[in-house]
C-alpha cells in the first residue's frame, strides 16, 4: 500500500474520477476523452490524464500519433480495502449512536393506525 497515497491524491479530483469512469471499461483516445469533456480544454484532460498515469491508475499506449488511454483497475484494489474498512468503522459508529440515542429516549410509543383515528373521529 505504498502508492496509496499517490492513489488517493489522484482520485481526490473529481475531473480524474470523470476519466477514470471514461476509461474504466474501454480504452479511449486522448481525443474521445476530451470531446466527453467539453467544459475542460485539452491541455487540462492532458495534465489529468499525466497525473493519473503517475499514480498507476491508467497505461497510456501509443498507436502513432494518437495516445489511448485504458484504467488500470488492480491499482485501485489497495485503496478500495482501504475505502471500505473505513466505510465499514463509519456505519459501525453510525449504529452504535442511533443504539446509544435509542436507549436515552427509552422505547417510542406505538402510534395507532390510521384506520383507527379516523373511525373515531367519525363517530
Amino acid at each position: 500500500m505504498q502508492h496509496a497515497p499517490a492513489v488517493f491524491a489522484a482520485i481526490a479530483s473529481p475531473r480524474r474520477r470523470e476519466i477514470l469512469r471514461l476509461v474504466w471499461r474501454r480504452e479511449l483516445a486522448a481525443g474521445d476523452i476530451h470531446a466527453a469533456m467539453p467544459d475542460v480544454s485539452f491541455g487540462a484532460v492532458s495534465l489529468q490524464l499525466r497525473a493519473l498515469s503517475e499514480a498507476g491508475l491508467v497505461e497510456c499506449r501509443r498507436d502513432h500519433k494518437y495516445r489511448f488511454y485504458r484504467a488500470r483497475r488492480a491499482a485501485l484494489g489497495p485503496v478500495a480495502a482501504t475505502l471500505e474498512r473505513m466505510w465499514k468503522d463509519a456505519l459501525w459508529r453510525l449504529k452504535l449512536h442511533a443504539e446509544l440515542e435509542q436507549a436515552r429516549r427509552g422505547p417510542r410509543p406505538r402510534r395507532r393506525s390510521r384506520k383507527r383515528v379516523m373511525k373515531r373521529k367519525g363517530t
